[in-house]
């Protein structure tokens, strides 16, 4: 079984969020088989692994199947709040786009299933 590394844009989009020292994510695959490879791989330790090097807080995660996302909050990142601190990239749209840059493992009979599969959405099937 072959393994392949994806970065997390391939399976989903993310909408995000900022407030005071929070910064929290919706993580959304593009349909159900997608979402099986999201819930399975995408923890809240891996997405705290992946912010290591600036988040000194927790991170806590929610599965929310009937919409296919996963809901992130990450406590502490932004370094005491959005005006407080000197980073240009520290709220919430610019951290979930390197989200989406997080490599994950997945079987490449599994990616394809995920890659081929007909997006859903408020949109209906694209």
């Amino acid at each position: 079984m072959s393994r392949i590394r994806v970065p997390l844009a391939r399976l989903a989009h993310a909408r995000s969020g900022d407030k005071a020292d929070w910064v929290d994510f919706g993580l959304f695959a593009w349909n159900a088989a997608g979402y099986a490879i999201l819930e399975r791989e995408v923890t809240a330790e891996r997405v705290r692994a992946h912010f290591a090097p600036w988040l000194p807080g927790e991170v806590n995660a929610w599965p929310l199947p009937n919409i296919l996302a996963l809901k992130f909050v990450l406590k502490g990142a932004l370094q005491g709040g959005g005006a407080r601190n000197l980073r240009l990239d520290n709220l919430g749209k610019a951290m979930a786009a390197a989200l989406l840059r997080l490599e994950i493992e997945v079987d490449a009979a599994e990616l394809d299933a995920a890659l081929n599969a007909p997006r859903v959405g408020w949109w209906g099937e694209a």
